[in-house]
């Protein structure tokens, strides 16, 4: 008997797959979970599911039906706004309505969808499906399958019991063992021991020489993987590529070095209490735009999220950096600049792009100082306006199908802020920057005969001093120690990553009651448990008061 085949096309709204639009699933019986096997949607990367977690089944005339599998928690809502805490877990199948959220796992953990709609597709011959619900949903439709029972006389040797018995006595007692190992060795969490620096430069990293193995753990297990390596899979459709530890190690290495240089001083933390509102609204804006939560670290880096900030060399300006050039190609006014480098007449950008060597050529620099006062219009300090400008300078490389396919477009797309993308096509002359990251990708591929390179950061962090590093920019601004990627956007990308999964813990921790970090507190019970996370009410006491 044929009947028409209807296959279900769902959208996730967290995780590796929210990137990924959405997803056309094969029909009639969709099964997922974290391993749910051949012809399943695997869940990977997402946490407290099991192997085979629920069904989806679509049969007569596009209904669908969606139920647990044995007693995993599965939660089905009209739409997404809802609280999964206040809603009960289901407790048979029930049918899916187009719109429908449905979250699998526990609260705080687990995966959120909607579902799309039910899509007819040529036919399918029936056969005799078991789904694995009918055996463990009271009330399921369905012949129960045949379950046979071993007969253990006829199959045990008579040394196995025993055998099993000492095995069990041995396991206990290396347990026993490895228990109390860890009770006398229990690590004290890392936490603000100093006032530390207001502004870590990009060679301060370097100070840091050992390696904190559990924070590298923690960072391989729900940080970076969360954040990066599990984007980078998904794009990539590599599932390889979700460990850190294979993706890229030595990106790994230097995120962890930077974190440890953060969470030492107070004056980290102090700044990420200061910009909690503006952080909340670039990580709302990242969410609406599907693109990686881990650029909100951008503007920590460059300005500590002040709007007012500048760069006394480039004439950057605002919470984002932006120069006058790449503002006004983003959509960013800036006119009527006071520049003493024109002879007092008011200047305005009329290129798209900073020159090649800026820092020699621009029309607003002068032995290495920005000539530029004020600007009588000036959008760069609007946090709002630079940020919808920001993404939209992230929206050309994170399209770009080498940066999708290469395993590494999280730290990429960071790395275009500092050293740009492939400013050529904006330049009127149509010089090439080497260091553009889309030709410095393009290049390093050629040069070392490779398809992609997953770990093209963390092997092109070459630096090995802030000595080493700063030396060669004094004499080429964009050297980089023999790698592809100038000194600074080195530590630069590193950096980011850490500034955002330390932010992701305080305000995980401390303003979960928020929309924006309510997904962040599902962090403080796994990775954030290594680090000492203060409080507000400790962070204020040491800046001597109230929040700004």
């Amino acid at each position: 008997m044929s009947q028409e085949r209807w296959d279900v096309v769902l959208r996730f709204l967290d995780g590796p797959l929210a990137y990924q639009g959405d997803l056309v699933l094969r029909g009639p019986v969709v099964r997922i979970g974290s391993n749910p096997g051949p012809g399943g949607l695997k869940l990977e990367g997402y946490r407290a599911l099991d192997d085979r977690h629920a069904v989806i089944s679509a049969y007569q005339g596009g209904t669908v039906q969606i139920a647990q599998v044995g007693p995993n928690q599965v939660r089905m809502a009209p739409h997404e706004n809802v609280d999964w805490g206040t809603i009960q877990p289901l407790r048979g199948p029930v049918f899916l309505s187009d719109g429908a959220a449905v979250h699998l796992g526990p609260p705080g953990r687990g995966a959120t969808f909607t579902f799309v709609e039910c899509r007819r597709l040529g036919v399918w011959q029936a056969q005799a499906i078991q789904s694995e619900v009918t055996d463990q949903v009271a009330g399921a439709e369905g012949n129960a399958g045949a379950v046979k029972q071993l007969d253990l006389r006829r199959r045990i040797p008579w040394w196995f019991l025993p055998g099993i018995a000492a095995m069990a006595f041995g396991t206990l007692g290396v347990i026993t063992l490895l228990v109390l190992v860890i009770v006398q060795n229990e690590v004290e969490p890392l936490g603000p021991k100093s006032e530390g620096k207001d502004y870590y430069d990009y060679g301060d990293v370097f100070e840091i020489t050992e390696v904190d193995a559990g924070l590298r753990a923690a960072n391989s297990g729900d940080g970076m993987k969360d954040f990066v390596t599990s984007i980078n899979a998904g794009l990539a459709n590599d599932d390889s590529l979700t460990d850190p530890e294979k993706a890229d190690p030595n990106l790994l290495l230097w995120v962890t070095k930077s974190q440890q240089m953060y969470i030492g001083g107070w004056a980290f933390w102090k700044k990420l209490d200061d910009a909690v509102d503006r952080y909340a609204m670039v990580v709302r804006k990242l969410r609406a735009k599907r693109m990686p939560e881990v650029l909100a670290g951008v503007p920590f880096q460059e300005s500590g999220y002040n709007p007012a900030a500048k760069d006394h060399m480039l004439c950057a300006y605002g919470m984002w950096q932006f120069q006058p050039e790449i503002a006004v190609r983003n959509g960013l006014k800036v006119s009527g600049c006071h520049n003493s480098k024109t002879g007092g007449l008011l200047w305005a950008p009329t290129e798209k792009a900073l020159p090649v060597n800026a820092i020699e050529k621009a029309e607003y620099v002068l032995d290495r100082r920005c000539t530029i006062s004020t600007c009588d219009e000036d959008e760069r300090d609007d946090p709002e306006r630079a940020t919808d400008a920001a993404i939209r300078n992230f929206e050309e490389p994170w399209n770009d199908p080498a940066f999708r396919s290469s395993g590494a477009m999280v730290q990429m797309l960071i790395a275009t802020h500092n050293a740009g993308y492939d400013d050529a096509k904006w330049r009127s002359n149509g010089q090439v920057s080497r260091t553009n990251i889309a030709r410095a990708y393009a290049a390093y591929l050629t040069n070392n005969n490779l398809k992609r390179a997953p770990d093209f950061i963390g092997r092109n962090i070459t630096c090995r001093s802030a000595t080493e590093g700063g030396k060669l920019d004094l004499k080429d601004f964009n050297a980089g120690c023999g790698g592809y990627l100038p000194s600074v956007t080195q530590t630069y990308v590193p950096y980011v990553i850490a500034q955002h999964m330390l932010a992701v813990c305080y305000y995980g921790q401390n303003y979960s009651e928020m929309p924006e970090f309510a997904p962040y507190a599902k962090y403080t019970v796994g990775y954030c448990s290594r680090i000492g996370v203060p409080t507000p009410e400790a962070v204020r006491a040491r800046k001597g008061g109230a929040k700004k």
